[in-house]
C-alpha cells in the first residue's frame, strides 16, 4: 500500500489534530465539496506527478496481458451498490459494500503515493448525506495514495463557517498553490480572498467547468448556468465584492498562474493553461470491468435543480428503458427519494445509489455494455474512464418541451452544448413519449 501519512480523517470521518504547523510553507492546498471534485484532484495529482498509463493500462489490462488488479465485486455487483429499488445508502465506511478492510482496488501507485509533493485536501463537507457518504469513501482512497485529508464540517451550524475559515487562515497564507473544484462556490470564493498563492488550479466540477471558462473569458460574473433570475438579489449584492475579488484571483496576470484541469471541451482565455484530464489514474487503479449484457441508465438532477419538469423526465426514463432494454438506473447523488421511488415502483428499474463517483463504479464493474445518459458530465468522462473496454456511451437530448416554464433561459443552449461536444458518446434523439407514470 502507499505510504499512509494521512492524519486528518479517522475511520468515522472525525477530524484529528494536525499539529500546530499544519501544511508546510509552499505546499499545495486543495478544496473540495463533492466526490467528483475529489476524484479529479486525485487525477490532477497523478498527472502533475508524471503519471501516465501504458497502452495496456489504458485498455484496462495489466502488463503481461492479465486483467489489472481489482477488488471483490461487493460495490459493483448487482445489489452491492444498493438493493433493487434501494433508495438509501449507509454513510459509514464500514457499511456493507463499503471500503472495509479490502480497500477499493489495487495498491496505491508508487511508493510514496500522490501525497509525495505535499498535497493536503480540505473537504468542506456539505449537509447532504449521500454526498457526505461518497466523500468519506473518496477520502479513504486519498488516504491510500498518501494524501493528507482535512475534514471540515464547514456547514455544521451557525458558527461553523467562522470556525472553519479561522482554522484555515494560516494554511491558506502558507500555501504556494491552491486547487479548487468549484469556482462558483461562495465558500471557496471567500477562501480565495485569504490566499497569497500565485499558482491556482481549477479541476473539473463536471460540466460547470465549461460555463466557468466561458464566463472567465468574457469577463462575466461567475453565475451557475441553471440559476434563475438576474443574480442581483440582496444576498448576491452583499456577496458581490467577495465574488469580484475571487474572480480577479482566478484571472492570470503578473506572477499569478491559472491552470484548468479538465476533461471538458473548453477554450481557455488568454493566459490560462488547460491540461487534459484523461482519467489516467482511474484506469491505472481499477478494472477492467466485467460487462453485462444489459443497458444501464444514468440519472440526472435536472429535476432537482429546477430545469426539467418531473413528469416529462419520468416519461423519458420509461421510454428509454423500454427502447433500450435497460434494467438498472444509476441515481445521481442529488436525486430525491420520492422521484427514485417512482423510477423503481412505476417504471420497474433497479435503482442503484452509488457509493463512489460513477466513473469509478463503472471502471470497477460489472457495468452494462451500453450506458445511456441525459446531458451531463458522464457523457464526457465515462468514455475516457472506460477507454478500451468496449462499453458504448450514448446521450439522449433534452427536448425543449421538457423544460420548466421558469427554467433559466440559458438552460437549453447549455444542455445542447453538453451533448454536441461529447466527442466519444453516441447521440440519441429525444426519448419518445411514454405513458405517464
Amino acid at each position: 500500500m502507499a505510504a499512509r501519512r494521512f492524519r486528518a480523517l479517522s475511520r468515522d470521518g472525525a477530524k484529528r489534530p494536525e499539529g500546530p504547523a499544519g501544511p508546510e510553507a509552499g505546499a499545495t492546498l486543495a478544496f473540495v465539496e463533492s466526490p467528483v471534485q475529489l476524484l479529479n484532484v486525485l487525477e490532477w495529482a497523478y498527472a502533475d506527478g508524471g503519471g501516465d498509463p501504458s497502452p495496456e493500462q489504458a485498455a484496462g489490462v495489466a502488463p503481461g496481458g492479465r486483467p489489472s488488479p481489482s477488488t471483490p465485486e461487493g460495490l459493483g455487483a448487482p445489489g452491492g451498490l444498493g438493493a433493487p429499488g434501494g433508495l438509501g445508502a449507509p454513510e459509514g465506511p464500514g457499511a456493507p459494500g463499503g471500503l472495509g478492510a479490502a480497500g477499493l482496488g489495487a495498491a496505491g501507485l508508487g511508493a510514496a503515493g500522490l501525497g509525495a509533493a505535499g498535497l493536503t485536501v480540505v473537504v468542506l463537507s456539505p449537509h447532504d448525506p449521500m454526498t457526505r457518504g461518497q466523500l468519506r469513501r473518496m477520502a479513504e482512497l486519498a488516504r491510500d495514495e498518501g494524501i493528507t485529508v482535512r475534514w471540515e464540517d464547514a456547514r455544521g451550524g451557525a458558527g461553523a463557517p467562522l470556525k472553519t475559515i479561522g482554522g484555515l487562515r494560516g494554511p491558506l497564507r502558507r500555501a504556494g498553490r491552491i486547487v479548487i473544484g468549484d469556482p462558483f462556490s461562495r465558500y471557496v470564493q471567500l477562501l480565495l480572498t485569504l490566499t497569497r498563492a500565485q499558482d491556482l488550479v481549477v479541476v473539473d466540477d463536471g460540466t460547470a467547468t465549461m460555463e466557468f471558462v466561458s464566463q472567465l473569458a468574457s469577463g462575466e460574473p461567475l453565475v451557475r448556468w441553471h440559476r434563475r433570475g438576474t443574480g442581483r438579489g440582496a444576498r448576491e449584492m452583499v456577496f458581490a465584492p467577495v465574488s469580484a475579488t475571487a474572480r480577479r484571483r482566478l484571472t492570470p496576470g503578473g506572477d499569478r498562474r491559472v491552470e484548468v484541469f479538465s476533461s471538458m471541451p473548453v477554450e481557455p482565455p488568454a493566459g490560462v493553461t488547460v491540461t487534459a484530464n484523461s482519467f489516467a489514474w482511474t484506469r491505472a487503479r481499477f478494472g477492467p470491468p466485467r460487462l453485462t449484457r444489459g443497458t444501464d441508465l444514468v440519472g440526472t438532477s435536472l429535476v432537482e435543480t429546477g430545469v426539467v419538469d418531473l413528469e416529462r423526465y419520468l416519461e423519458a426514463v420509461a421510454a428509454l428503458a423500454r427502447t433500450h432494454g435497460a434494467t438498472r438506473y444509476f441515481a445521481h447523488r442529488r436525486e430525491s427519494a420520492e422521484k427514485l421511488h417512482r423510477v423503481a415502483a412505476g417504471i420497474g428499474l433497479e435503482v442503484v445509489r452509488p457509493e463512489l463517483p460513477l466513473e469509478l463504479i463503472a471502471r470497477r464493474g460489472p457495468i452494462g455494455h451500453t450506458i445511456v445518459s441525459f446531458p451531463s458530465t458522464v457523457v464526457h468522462t465515462l468514455p475516457l474512464a472506460l477507454a478500451g473496454t468496449g462499453v458504448k456511451v450514448a446521450v439522449c437530448d433534452v427536448d425543449p418541451a421538457w423544460l420548466r416554464s421558469d427554467a433559466s433561459p440559458r438552460a437549453q443552449g447549455f444542455l445542447s452544448g453538453v451533448t454536441g461536444t461529447a466527442r466519444d458518446a453516441h447521440r440519441l434523439r429525444s426519448a419518445p413519449a411514454a405513458t405517464r407514470i
